[in-house]
Order: C-alpha cells, then structure tokens, then sequence
C-alpha cells in the first residue's frame, strides 16, 4: 500500500515513510500525553505501535527488534490502559511514585535476565535477529519501561532514557531516519516527564503514602 512504503520526505540521506512518521508522531503525542497523565497515552500508544509495526513490516530492511519493542508497546499498553482507568476510578487521579528499593533490584534483575535469556535465544537462531543484543535489549528494557509506567513508576522516564540510548542508533542504522530523529526529540521530552512526575511524588507525598499499588500514573 502506498501509504505505508510511499515517501514523505527525506532526512539526512535515508527515505522517510509516510507510516514511519505518522507511527512515530502518534508515540511522541503518547509520551506527552503521560507527562500529563492522561489516561489517552495508552490508546495513542497502542496506535502508534500498530501504525509503526506495518511501517517496518513493509520494508525490506529486517527490523525485529524495533517490531518486537512495538509488539511489547501494543500488549503493555491494553494492560496499563487497564490500570489507569482502574486507579482514576479508585482515587480519582493518576498516582505517581518513586518505586520502592525491592522494587527496583526486581525491575532491573528482570530486564537483565530477560535480555540475557532474548539474547541467547536470537544468537541460537540467527534468523531471528541481525542484531541479537541490541534487539533483546531494546525489546525486554521497553517491557520494563512500560511496566514502569503502568505502576506509576518514576523510574519509568529512566527505563525510557535507557531503552532510547540503544534504539536511537539501531533507528538510524535500521535505515529508518524519522524514528531516530524521533526518538531524540523523545530524550528531551522524557527529560520534561521525568521532571514534572518528580515534582508530582512530592506534591503528593503525603496524600498518596497510601494509595494501593493498583492506583498508577
């Protein structure tokens, strides 16, 4: 279809899709809307993530890490939909916080050990992945970061620095220009969301002490 492999323009060499950029302007619109904390970032999110994956579908450069990290947006983005909604109800807001320290030593044993365990599985099959560590990376530390997210998680915005530092060169070594373009404009509005939750968990501290786990940003 013409609108999923036509040219919309050109950036630093490489050809621009029309699905390319729509997907990508739908995850920038997402990320902005959960600075807010409006409970639409995980509609938009779904959205982008279906829009970019028949992006990258469409292309004759292999991508599976970038449509891996897209098929983890679509799935955790149903289920934090899910929570917030379930938090608004419950308190009648978005609460944020910072996670507590078992609950970061268990984030981040996670990600390492999924992305160990992706890692192998992509090495024993290379047809799986051109780039077997960059595309578990990328694909179980956007698990995490969204999982973050869904909780209500500050160290959400650091998850998303983490994932990014990765997938902004794999965007542009992909042959996809917007995405890496995007996903820098992603690391100053990460930088703003991080902010503003920070600021939040303070504003909240005390009504918020104890809010149920369900209740998340």
């Amino acid at each position: 279809m013409n609108w999923l492999s036509g040219t919309a323009f050109t950036a630093f060499g490489e050809p621009v899709k029309w699905a390319d950029m729509f997907g990508n302007l739908l995850g920038l619109s997402a990320l902005a809307l959960g600075w807010r904390r409006s409970v639409w970032s995980w509609p938009v999110q779904l959205l982008s993530g279906a829009v970019l994956i028949a992006a990258y579908l469409s292309s004759a450069v292999p991508a599976p890490g970038l449509i891996s990290k897209q098929l983890i947006v679509i799935a955790a983005a149903g289920w934090g939909w899910t929570r917030w909604n379930r938090g608004r109800r419950d308190t009648g807001d978005i609460a944020v916080r910072f996670a507590t320290w078992p609950e970061r030593a268990v984030l981040a044993g996670a990600t390492a050990l999924g992305t160990l365990a992706l890692a192998w599985i992509f090495l024993a099959n290379p047809s799986l992945s051109w780039n077997p560590w960059a595309d578990a990376y990328i694909f179980v530390g956007t698990l995490a970061a969204m999982y973050a997210q869904a909780r209500g998680w500050v160290e959400f915005w650091f998850a998303w620095i983490a994932v990014d530092v990765v997938g902004v060169p794999l965007a542009f070594d992909s042959g996809y220009a917007f995405s890496g373009l995007t996903y820098s404009i992603y690391f100053v509005l990460v930088l703003l969301g991080l902010r503003a939750w920070w600021l939040r968990t303070r504003e909240n501290r005390p009504a918020t002490a104890n809010v149920p786990q369900g209740a998340s940003a």
